[in-house]
């Protein structure tokens, strides 16, 4: 599952009133802006094309773009949790859990994932960020699911070792290694993915179904 472009004045739009908006440090604006976008474009392109660069050009240097920086990303998170949520609708995890690395505290990508999936109609087993690994394999005893996502945002949280063992104790689950702190090539029974689209792709992929890693 690939994510479609958007057209460039749209990209351009977006990415414009979100900046606007974190700079005013009005993260309520931002998450309405992340709303409408989605609703408009769709979760997976507006994650990829608008969200990701735009929070990719704030280095935080100094406490006033650390501010900024702050209100993006919350805005950014809470405007992924709202989309496509209904008063009473319950959607099934769908044998999906995804979770934050082992002291991983930046996990908007989950959130993002999350987001899409509710998008086709589907839910996951959310359990947040920073899920130790002892405690994520009782998660994957006691759930049973068929897809696991871990997601890393740097290299010092991405125990490639963990992950491969977390594979190998489960041999029925796959087991996914997201985020840009996965820098190396993942070792079977893993699987590394790069994108948010393969993520979803990898979630919505039936069980007993071969998955393929993305590079």
């Amino acid at each position: 599952m690939s994510s479609d472009p958007i057209r460039a004045g749209a990209v351009e739009s977006a990415r414009k009133q979100l900046a606007t908006a974190a700079e005013d440090l009005d993260g309520n604006r931002v998450a309405g802006q992340v709303v409408e976008s989605a609703r408009d474009l769709g979760v997976v392109p507006v994650w990829e094309q608008v969200c990701v660069p735009l929070l990719a050009t704030l280095r935080g240097h100094t406490a006033a773009e650390i501010a900024v920086e702050h209100a993006l990303a919350e805005g950014v998170r809470v405007g992924l949790d709202v989309l496509h949520r209904e008063p009473g609708r319950q959607l099934p995890t769908g044998g999906v859990l995804i979770a934050g690395a082992e002291q991983e505290h930046h996990c908007l990508g989950l959130h993002a994932l999350a987001a899409a999936l509710r998008e086709q109609g589907r839910g996951c087993l959310h359990l947040g960020p920073a899920l130790p690994w002892a405690a994520l394999a009782s998660a994957v005893v006691r759930t049973r699911p068929h897809t696991v996502v871990v997601w890393s945002q740097t290299p010092v949280t991405a125990r490639a070792h963990r992950l491969v063992r977390l594979g190998r104790d489960f041999p029925g689950v796959r087991v996914h290694g997201a985020g840009p702190g996965w820098i190396e090539p993942a070792a079977p029974p893993s699987i590394r993915l790069t994108s948010l689209s393969a993520a979803l792709a990898a979630c919505l992929t039936p069980p007993g179904a071969a998955s393929r890693p993305t590079r």
